[in-house]
């Protein structure tokens, strides 16, 4: 399994910590070479590896790039933790229905980047947290869990964003356990998660 993360790395972390999960992720990818996820993953005597997009003429050729990476491995499954780039159709593609993603709202509610921000500008009563399949298009593939937190009227970026990793952290390891196990059955839109693997 590999985990791409652009930022600090707490969900690579959180898989890192799962004692099934965990053994699993045997590379973390990043867009920058000062992410955080990237120092945790060699905390954990786990690959790291920086693939720079400056050093590509296009996004094309930075995502074969990437995938290059991944086949050079013989990555199963990839988790998105906080990756801010838009991955193409041909890198999503090699990995159809073994692609999974983190998102911090409901989707799909706030879609993008700044999710967090967007709930408490919008002040809205709930948000929350969807882990979903990745399909081409952002934010958009079908959900595999939710779950809604309140937004309290006294909450500022910083609050709101610690009770989403709270979720994101418990969240991002079961869906990628059910898919390393093959409990994840998807129909178009509608995934089921099987208590068992289907014999």
């Amino acid at each position: 399994m590999a985990v791409l993360a652009s930022g600090e790395g707490t969900n690579l972390q959180a898989l890192l910590d799962d004692p099934e999960v965990g053994p699993s992720v045997v590379l973390a990818l990043s867009d920058r070479s000062d992410a955080g996820a990237l120092d945790r993953a060699r905390a954990r005597s786990v690959e790291a590896v920086h693939v720079d997009p400056a050093a590509f003429g296009d996004r094309v050729s930075f995502d074969r790039a990437v995938l290059d990476v991944l086949r050079d491995r013989g990555i199963d499954i990839v988790a998105l933790a906080g990756y801010m780039r838009i991955l193409g159709p041909e890198l999503v593609g090699a990995f159809r229905g073994r692609m999974l993603n983190v998102h911090p709202s409901l989707l799909p509610a706030f879609p993008g980047g700044r999710s967090v921000a967007e709930a408490l500008a919008w002040g809205v009563k709930v948000t929350g947290v969807t882990v979903h399949v990745v399909d081409e298009e952002v934010d958009h593939g079908p959900v595999v869990f939710q779950e809604a937190i309140e937004v309290l009227p006294d909450d500022d970026w910083d609050a709101l964003e610690a009770r989403v990793h709270e979720v994101e952290h418990r969240l991002l390891p079961a869906a990628v356990r059910a898919l390393a196990e093959g409990r994840l059955l998807v129909d178009g839109r509608v995934v089921r998660v099987l208590e068992e693997a289907p014999r």
